[in-house]
């Protein structure tokens, strides 16, 4: 195959622009930090009492991203499945953008620990929304890239990104940082969880105008319904898994190392504020400095994987993850300037495991129509291996009293998926020898 038009590579990649903002603004940065400030029962207290419980605020706050993204692991195969039967992957993006960014706009109206069920359910919504569109995009790679050309397009999506999201947080960073600016404490936060929201409808709706119409699968002829066909295309694209050694062991490995990174993006912040005592605005030029340091690590991870093996350069990269995890754990509270060394590392490796193991899946992939039911198993693994992630990350502060525990734990997932991908690489390696 070819690869599309330079509009239609652009357009594919303005969609990270649009929602990496939620990414960002959502998860990274100012809303975790807004959040734990506001979710108190008192003052000096970390507890908040919901649904009847106390709970820790911030394990609260993870248990509820476990929750979303529980969410999006049980409906998103059968509708990717559905989306690939009728050709409707665009109509599916557009409907998870809509509720991404809607419920991203409407966390303005969390102004106190009162309107809690309001913080959390914009929260889960827009997570849900977040992530859902984000399989289908996924999904467009393999249709508008030539094998040859997925690292480094897959890399150009985080780019943009990265890129967009830091756009919109210097802009969001200077209200934060001047709240006498306005009457109302709150408001600098809560205008920012606006403006992501607006931004994040408006280029997506752009980005969906570039791209491809997508083609129904060839199944789709058949009879039955839209629940039958669904099902019929996902039980046939399972089929095709279970036959393929490589793409298996590969989403294996995909599963732990990927519950180490994801954590790790979603706990920083409440991790650096909670437990190294950094203050909100050094925390936020941490967040900037890793989503710039991000954009050359994502292309530089790529060329080298062209030298040297995708197999091979995201083991380079998972060992580099397991020496931060340990770094983190035994940094020292209130070092401002060894948080700032730590963030530039991460995003560094950040950018690039993320472009490395979505191109990695698309080169592995089989020649098929049915990509967007192919990239909801990858985003199931995710997802299911984030849910176990955040839920043991609060588990383990709840259980003993410090992040710092959960921090080192992430390096058992680290491990354990290091060991997969060496034996998924041996794998591929005896497929390769025994058709020789």
């Amino acid at each position: 195959m070819q690869t599309a038009s330079k509009r239609v590579i652009n357009g594919w990649a303005m969609f990270d622009w649009a929602n990496s903002v939620y990414n960002l603004v959502i998860t990274a940065t100012i809303f975790p930090t807004y959040y734990e400030t506001i979710a108190r029962d008192s003052k000096d207290s970390d507890t908040i009492t919901f649904l009847g419980r106390e709970f820790v605020n911030t394990s609260l706050y993870n248990y509820a991203l476990g929750l979303a993204l529980l969410i999006v692991a049980l409906i998103l195969p059968l509708l990717t499945s559905i989306a690939d039967f009728r050709g409707t992957k665009k109509r599916f993006m557009a409907f998870f953008l809509i509720v991404g960014s809607i419920s991203c706009a409407s966390m303005f109206f969390f102004e106190s620990k009162d309107q809690l069920v309001v913080g959390l359910g914009t929260m889960v919504l827009a997570c849900i929304g977040f992530w859902s569109s984000y399989v289908f995009s996924n999904s467009f790679l393999p249709e508008i890239a030539a094998p040859e050309d997925r690292d480094r397009i897959s890399a150009r999506g985080f780019a943009f990104g990265y890129v967009g999201s830091v756009l919109l947080q210097v802009i969001c960073f200077v209200f934060v940082l001047n709240p006498d600016w306005f009457d109302d404490g709150t408001f600098p936060a809560r205008l920012s969880f606006l403006l992501a929201g607006i931004w994040w409808l408006c280029f997506g709706f752009f980005a969906l105008s570039r791209l491809p119409t997508p083609i129904a699968a060839a199944s789709a002829s058949r009879s039955g319904g839209i629940i039958v066909g669904g099902y019929r295309e996902l039980g046939k694209v399972w089929r095709q898994i279970r036959q393929m050694p490589v793409l298996k062991r590969y989403l294996g490995a995909f599963f732990f190392y990927n519950m180490g990174v994801q954590t790790v993006m979603l706990a920083a912040a409440l991790y650096g504020k909670s437990e190294l005592a950094i203050p909100t605005p050094n925390l936020i030029i941490t967040i900037l400095l890793i989503q710039l340091v991000a954009i050359p690590g994502a292309f530089l991870i790529s060329r080298l994987s062209s030298k040297i093996g995708n197999f091979k350069a995201l083991m380079m990269v998972i060992v580099f993850w397991v020496l931060l995890c340990f770094a983190a754990y035994i940094m020292p509270a209130g070092n401002v300037m060894l948080f700032y060394i730590l963030g530039a590392c991460v995003g560094f490796v950040m950018g690039g495991i993320q472009s490395l193991s979505r191109s990695t899946y698309s080169k592995l992939m089989p020649e098929t129509k049915d990509t967007a039911s192919f990239f909801s198993f990858y985003d199931v693994t995710e997802k299911i291996a984030v849910v176990i992630g955040m839920f043991s990350f609060g588990y383990i502060t709840e259980l003993t009293g410090s992040q710092r525990n959960s921090v080192l734990a992430l390096m058992i997932f680290f491990i354990a998926g290091l060991f997969m991908l060496i034996y998924t690489n041996n794998t591929q390696r005896k497929l390769l020898n025994a058709k020789q």
